[in-house]
């Protein structure tokens, strides 16, 4: 039985921020955990060279999700949270997936991949929240900033 994604990424940012969150007293702690899924099988950060090859092959062509897992955590509350983002990939080449993988840009990249460098050019279509995919859902962040902060955060 697959993993829930949506869970694996929330626990993953709560884990996080907790093991943090004695070494800085009062403050608010972030934790942020961000997966791609593909048919429900989630893509971590791949092992080596061989194994970025056969996630970016899978994704090949494909829309996937990133989902990310967002815990904003003070000693009096925790709010967590998740956003999901859709990624369409263009079909990749064998020269695409050597070039890319040869630049090594995929360590420690969830999915093998960093839209936010050369990993751009191997996406066709977003939609939602780019900052997610990058790794930080942002829009999610501010939108529980405001709430949590009306009047220093956002417009409330």
């Amino acid at each position: 039985m697959l993993a829930d994604p949506v869970d694996v990424v929330r626990d993953h940012a709560r884990a996080k921020a907790h093991s943090v969150a004695d070494d800085v007293g009062d403050r608010p702690v972030l934790g942020v955990d961000t997966e791609v899924v593909l048919d429900g099988q989630i893509f971590g950060k791949p092992a080596d060279a061989s194994d970025a090859e056969q996630m970016l092959e899978r994704l090949s062509g494909k829309t996937h999700a990133v989902v990310s897992g967002l815990c904003l955590h003070t000693p009096a509350w925790e709010v967590v949270e998740h956003e999901e983002t859709s990624v369409t990939f263009r079909e990749l080449t064998p020269r695409d997936l050597a070039a890319y993988v040869g630049s090594g840009e995929w360590e420690g990249r969830a999915g093998a991949y960093a839209i936010q460098g050369q990993g751009a050019g191997l996406v066709s279509r977003i939609e939602g929240d780019y900052l997610n995919v990058v790794g930080l859902p942002g829009a999610l962040l501010v939108r529980l900033l405001a709430e949590r902060f009306a009047g220093v955060y956002g417009f409330g």
